[in-house]
């Protein structure tokens, strides 16, 4: 990276990308190579149901306190006291959440909480329940990868983010090949056993690979000025942890409304397949906000910034429609991902509706950005808050009329929220904004 004097050129902000894109992708590559694993097996529709509708969608919603360590751990990460006190938030924090990970799991929670809350179909609840089981270790396994991503990415060690994350995705595809194929693993089990093996494989990975930046570069540290206490972290965490929780919403509000709309089983079915693809698509806009956070204080940063996210959407616009109208579509809902006939192409029409989702995530992200450096972090929050708003409206829409299958529904209802949400940022943040742009 040149000096922080310099003006940032638009080069520099892609050598910074796409380490964090590649680690984003490679991630969201998991849950397609997983959901093709399972289509491949018996009761398919069942078993991808169970996981992507219930297993999933909770186990995500468990781990959102501790999803934002990342963004915590390169923003607050800067000298040995302020690592090790958002290290004991992290291990206090993931320790939490994996009792109430177990409570729900293994006691009556799960049936007075989960099931009245989704409303799956009665075949799926025991498969889901099985499947939730095994991702216990999942949270903290996740919290100790981030916070420790974080600190990797703050002191120029984005490769090894990408490395931690190709051998996760490694690690994933073949104990799922082995449990599904050679052990005729149910598909749940399948794919909860080999996501949870990854995710630890990759979690201790990140922790190894950061021991180097403790023993080094944060041992040399300057001390941060002002010290960083537990209230001052808190007062900055706190709205990231709402944003994230609020984010992870989608997943449980989308699977209730699909298992309340018409061709119920057959939207939960196919709903992992077209989110995975959605979520590859996505996830390379993820990691703009990082990069923004980590760009911002350089001369002209703003401007170009805002040029690579017009040029990241339109590219991600133009991979979006040649997935959704072109013989792609076949390709990858059938021949990749194993649906059937009738499964593929609900997927297809279910993709289509989602075309702008991509595109719009490039803009979201660098606002959010723009937000954090500002130490404007409630915003983040309040755009989530109007994302859930529109999006629970529009469901409860296609939930009272009945009229069109559940898929489309839910995908029209999350692109037009993300517009909203992305207005939102833009608005509340336009002083900011603008004031960078003069830089």
């Amino acid at each position: 990276m040149t000096e922080a004097g310099q003006p940032v050129r638009i080069g520099e902000v892609f050598r910074v990308w796409l380490p964090l894109a590649a680690s984003w992708l490679v991630m969201a590559m998991e849950l397609p190579a997983v959901s093709a694993i399972m289509t491949r097996l018996a009761d398919p529709e069942l078993h991808l149901a169970a996981y992507g509708g219930v297993v999933l969608p909770v186990a995500l919603i468990v781990e959102a306190p501790v999803m934002m360590l990342l963004a915590a751990s390169v923003a607050l990460a800067k000298d040995r006291a302020s690592y090790r006190l958002i290290y004991r938030f992290m291990m206090t924090l993931g320790a939490g959440l994996t009792v109430l990970h177990a409570a729900l799991a293994f006691t009556p929670l799960f049936d007075l909480v989960v099931v009245p809350l989704l409303g799956p179909p009665p075949s799926v609840v025991e498969p889901a329940r099985l499947g939730f089981r095994l991702l216990l270790p999942w949270t903290w396994a996740i919290a100790y990868r981030r916070f420790h991503q974080g600190l990797l990415i703050r002191f120029g060690r984005s490769h090894q983010v990408t490395i931690g994350t190709a051998l996760r995705l490694v690690t994933v595809v073949g104990a799922a090949a082995v449990l599904g194929f050679a052990l005729g693993a149910q598909g749940v089990v399948t794919a909860a056993a080999a996501i949870i093996i990854g995710v630890i494989v990759e979690a201790l990975y990140s922790g190894l690979a950061a021991l180097a930046v403790v023993r080094t570069q944060l041992r040399h540290a300057a001390v941060a000025t002002p010290p960083l206490t537990i209230r001052s972290f808190l007062t900055f965490y706190f709205p990231l942890l709402l944003t994230s929780l609020l984010s992870l919403l989608v997943q449980p509000i989308g699977s209730a409304a699909l298992a309340r709309m018409p061709e119920a089983l057959a939207s939960l079915a196919v709903w992992p397949v077209v989110n995975g693809l959605l979520f590859m698509l996505r996830s390379v806009a993820f990691a703009l906000n990082e990069v923004v956070v980590a760009l911002l204080d350089r001369p002209g940063a703003y401007r170009t910034l805002r040029r690579f996210a017009w040029l990241l959407a339109g590219t991600l616009m133009l991979i979006t429609l040649a997935v959704a109208f072109t013989p792609l579509s076949r390709v990858w809902f059938v021949t990749v991902s194993g649906l059937t006939p009738p499964l593929a192409a609900l997927a297809s029409v279910g993709f289509a509706w989602a075309l702008l989702w991509p595109a719009l995530d490039a803009f979201r992200n660098l606002l959010q950005g723009v937000a954090v450096h500002a130490k404007r972090t409630p915003v983040i929050s309040s755009a989530t808050i109007v994302f859930l708003v529109v999006s629970a409206a529009l469901l409860l829409a296609g939930i009272l009329t009945q009229s069109f299958p559940a898929l489309p529904v839910a995908m029209v209802a999350f692109v037009t929220a993300t517009a909203a949400q992305v207005a939102w940022l833009a608005v509340k943040v336009r002083g900011e904004a603008a004031a960078l742009a003069r830089r």
